[in-house]
């Protein structure tokens, strides 16, 4: 047996503007999210930012860079951070 709900005309052109408008909400938030952010090796950190892979290395020991476990011996950088390093440790030619 199936279960009827009568709803006045008024009130379920009401719900539905409220379910579009939740929509074109729920979309506009998905398009405004930040894409996801890739995760680079030591090596391409290292050419990103023009210094050795042992230079990365030492920074990211030191806590000038930021860095996360890929595995047990690996470590990866987000771009961001790698795109932020420079502007924030290197100071620019007078």
């Amino acid at each position: 047996m199936q279960v009827a709900l009568l709803v006045p005309e008024n009130e379920w052109r009401s719900l539905l503007s409220t379910v579009s408008k939740l929509e074109e909400a729920h979309a506009a938030a998905l398009a405004a999210a930040p894409a996801p952010d890739d995760i680079l090796t030591v090596p391409q950190a290292a050419a990103a930012l023009g210094l050795t892979p042992e230079a990365v290395r030492r920074a990211r020991r030191e806590g000038r860079l930021k860095g996360i476990r890929r595995n047990e011996k690996e470590w990866g950088f987000y771009r961001s951070v790698i795109e932020q390093f420079p502007r924030r440790y290197h100071r620019q030619g007078q």
